[in-house]
């Protein structure tokens, strides 16, 4: 299940602990409704009626829809690329490294099916577009990651990519988002992690020859 709860201080009153629960509350229902129904427009009155408050509590809690699906973009920021570093810190090998990166944003997808909705843009047909924007912005800052780590291993272990580490990574991300829209596209039955290591073995002999 996902959980969205942050890091914070102890709060000192129960009101405060109790925004913060209904908050998350919230957040989970917008997504068990995008896993359970892919492709419906989602309605504040049908979320509400699913929380089991009216429209003016979620207001109360968010300004408005577009905050709840920027709360969803930010927790899958902090989810993955936290542990993206960890990756970093803990893989000396540039090849682990990529692969290692690769997998866990595969995975993550697969616990998290109606995120992904999110950041493919699917749950967000007539949002505001700069909602869709902000969500590519997920996978740009993998693509980044991706692109510093090819060169890297040009640098450190002399790893050159059969083209520039900038192509390397777009082949990169071309597999993963196809991973990750097959598994929306499929009502999420195709999981994007399913045979990985035969897969990524095609993708790395493509990457570094």
């Amino acid at each position: 299940m996902l959980s969205v709860a942050k890091k914070t201080e102890r709060c000192s009153t129960d009101m405060t602990t109790q925004k913060t629960s209904r908050r998350e509350t919230i957040l989970q229902a917008l997504v068990e409704l995008l896993q359970n129904d892919p492709g419906a427009r989602i309605t504040t009155a049908g979320l509400a009626k699913t929380v089991g408050v009216t429209e003016a509590a979620l207001y109360r809690h968010f300004p408005s829809k577009r905050k709840m699906f920027e709360a969803l973009i930010e927790f899958a920021e902090e989810a993955v690329f936290s542990r993206c570093q960890v990756v970093l810190q803990e893989q000396e090998g540039v090849r682990v490294r990529l692969q290692q990166l690769v997998h866990l944003v595969l995975v993550f997808a697969e616990r998290n099916p109606g995120l992904c909705c999110v950041l493919t843009g699917d749950a967000l047909m007539g949002e505001d577009e700069t909602l869709r924007k902000r969500a590519s912005q997920f996978f740009e800052r993998l693509e980044t990651q991706f692109r510093q780590t090819l060169k890297e291993g040009e640098i450190r272990q002399s790893l050159r990519p059969r083209t520039s580490a900038a192509r390397g990574a777009d082949f990169v991300m071309v597999f993963l988002e196809g991973r990750i829209q097959r598994f929306v596209r499929s009502s999420f039955s195709r999981l994007p992690s399913a045979d990985f290591d035969e897969a990524w073995s095609l993708v790395s002999e493509a990457v570094w020859g």
